[in-house]
């Protein structure tokens, strides 16, 4: 295990965010902290709000402390983007800048999850787990992702747009999706194009673009990991186990909130086979496409990728990828690494691989220098003349 030195600032755990998600992101990021402060390691918990605002909270709060927003006590941060670029604790007079090593992002769905974190934090200037801006984007986007996978032969079901432009090239029943939204949050089935249509207009969760797929009760939900660093490793399979008479998608409440109350349920306490039991071949199958998932899509860290098996062919599929995923699927490395490990070597990785795209020009001015007046480069654009 990589390991951190005591003398450097602290690392930042960040949890929260304007999300759908948002309550098991605040469990994910208490988890890992807990992981990470009991292994001797100095943790800054910081909470990102719902509507926006930042807060360094106190150690070791539990769940029922963010019922009502931040809990007491905490320290209200400000942002900075620009000159001093950081995150700061605001003081009486002036603020005091909040040193970090680097951060260990917690940020399951929305703009946290998708990039925007990302962003974010390179604008800060503070190494942080997650993978990139452009690797997060793809992976949140089901109808990108899809496409990648298609691109790069791995197997996969079809997966196109709800649109009022085309018809869909297979038919249904359809399982409709949020385009841009975690993997069980306003997932619905619809027997027709007709009705998928419907759910993507009246939908909260589809209006901002909406997926469809092939639904196809008999295939079963599997899942596994990979991590990038030190160097590229899977983790054992897993089978979710679901109760009688549950739903037949594998909904939000099954994957968070089953397994009894605490801060694990759902997330390491949910009944499950781990190892799957299936054949050897499908988990030799399982693990040669989470390395080729890790390849195509440039993910860092520590990812989940969910597939299907159909168990009368042993055929696999890869359904999504989770690159910020629940739990950090630290219950998925149990058998293999303690989670401290885990943990501190995404930390590590994300200081000391950063990837850092070019920022600067290549043209020497050379554009600015040809391109003489603005106005003149308006002529012509002032639309049709009666």
């Amino acid at each position: 295990m990589s390991t951190g030195t005591n003398a450097a600032a602290p690392w930042a755990v960040v949890f929260g965010g304007p999300s759908p998600e948002h309550e098991i992101s605040i469990l994910t990021g208490l988890q890992a902290e807990r992981v990470l402060g009991a292994a001797g390691h100095r943790v800054v918990p910081i909470y990102w709000s719902p509507t926006g605002e930042w807060y360094r909270v106190p150690d070791a709060t539990e769940a029922k402390d963010y019922l009502e927003g931040a809990p007491r006590d905490s320290v209200a941060l400000e942002v900075r983007l620009s000159g001093e670029a950081g995150l700061y604790r605001r003081k009486r007079l002036g603020a005091e800048r909040l040193e970090i090593e680097a951060a260990l992002l917690c940020l399951h769905g929305g703009v946290g999850e998708g990039g925007g974190a990302a962003a974010v934090f390179s604008l800060l200037g503070v190494p942080a787990t997650g993978s990139t801006l452009f690797a997060g984007a793809v992976a949140m986007d089901k109808l990108a992702f899809g496409g990648l996978m298609t691109a790069a032969g791995i197997p996969s079901l079809p997966r196109e747009a709800v649109s009022t432009l085309r018809e869909p090239s297979f038919a249904g029943p359809y399982i409709v999706k949020p385009r841009f939204g975690g993997s069980s949050i306003g997932i619905e089935i619809a027997d027709d194009i007709e009705a998928a249509r419907a759910l993507a207009g009246a939908s909260v969760h589809l209006r901002t673009g909406a997926v469809l797929e092939p639904y196809r009760p008999e295939l079963v939900d599997l899942n596994i990991s990979f991590r990038t660093y030190p160097s590229l490793e899977v983790s054992d399979l897993e089978k979710p186990l679901r109760g009688e008479g549950e739903s037949a998608l594998y909904s939000y409440a099954e994957k968070y909130l089953a397994g009894g109350a605490g801060a694990e349920a759902g997330l390491s306490s949910a009944p499950r086979e781990l190892p799957a039991v299936v054949a050897d071949a499908v988990h030799a199958a399982a693990r040669s496409l989470a390395e080729r998932v890790a390849d195509v899509t440039r993910l860092t860290g520590v990812v989940r990728v969910d597939l299907l098996l159909d168990p009368a062919t042993d055929e696999l599929f890869v359904n999504e990828v989770n690159s910020i995923p629940g739990a950090l699927s630290l219950y998925l490395w149990a058998p293999k690494r303690p989670a401290a490990e885990v943990l501190v070597d995404a930390i590590v990785e994300a200081r000391d691989r950063r990837v850092v795209f070019p920022q600067a020009g290549f043209g020497g001015g050379a554009a600015l220098r040809a391109a003489g007046g603005i106005a003149g480069k308006l002529v012509g654009l002032e639309g049709p003349r009666a």
